[in-house]
């Protein structure tokens, strides 16, 4: 269990959902892992999971929509725990309405959390990287959504098919350097940002192939083998987490 010995990794939106599982299961794999998040109670919860099951971690408060913060986070980890190995560009939100009621405000709250942070984790995260000469790995939470369009998530479809190129891009010219990029594309997940309703949540897993919601854990643990030595030759690709929703059209 100590494949991920001695790696320091960063992990955006760790605070809940499928940070917070891939944190847990990061330390399990003996990584150091920075719970990154804007909520700092949540956070210093999950570390306090860590270091009750024996691992190490520590919590941070961030605004990852703003790139002098993440960049504070970036040097904040070297600091602390010496070097960087990986970062798991995670945070996000969604906001739900009609394309002709998507205001600049609406549209850019969240490409600001969605999009720009994914580029600031990316940027200042490779930096860092290279400056330490560290051949790490940054890995992106995208979605089904970076490639299916949705009603009402003009502003979420955006953001995640940019993170979809970006991984791409970023992959393309950071390969020089012995840095892998990729990402996740998760399907419906089972958190409570879908509510209690049972008829929307039915309605959600039918959309899967075997019409079930994906446990955050799921997730989880793609991303933390995508961290891995195993995944070395993964690279550029966003890889869908999703039990086939893209892959078929549900009745």
């Amino acid at each position: 269990m100590t494949e991920l010995n001695e790696k320091v990794i960063i992990v955006t939106g760790g605070g809940s959902g499928i940070g917070r599982e891939t944190a847990l299961q990061l330390s399990t794999k003996g990584a150091s892992v920075v719970i990154a998040d804007y909520n700092e109670n949540s956070a210093k919860a999950v570390v306090a999971e860590i270091e009750a099951a024996s691992g190490i971690a520590a919590s941070y408060k961030v605004d990852v929509s703003k790139g002098d913060e993440v960049s504070a986070l970036i040097d904040w980890t070297v600091e602390r725990f010496g070097t960087l190995n990986g970062i798991f560009n995670n945070a996000g939100i969604g906001l739900v309405k009609p394309f002709l009621e998507m205001d600049p405000e609406s549209y850019h709250r969240v490409i600001d959390v969605d999009q720009h942070s994914v580029y600031y984790g990316m940027y200042y995260g490779a930096k860092k990287m290279v400056e330490l000469n560290v051949k790490g790995t940054i890995v992106n939470t995208a979605s089904i959504y970076g490639t299916m369009a949705a009603v009402g998530s003009f502003n979420y479809n955006a953001a995640k098919a940019a993170v979809v190129m970006m991984s791409k891009s970023g992959a393309l010219e950071l390969a020089e350097h012995g840095i892998r990029v990729v990402g996740v594309a998760p399907g419906f997940i089972d958190t409570p940002i879908l509510g209690e309703n049972e008829e929307v949540k039915n309605a959600l897993a039918a959309q899967h192939m075997r019409e079930k919601l994906i446990q955050p854990k799921q997730v989880a643990s793609v991303v933390t083998f995508l961290f891995s030595e195993g995944a070395s030759a993964i690279n550029g690709q966003t890889i869908p987490v999703d039990d086939g929703f893209l892959s078929f059209k549900s009745k």
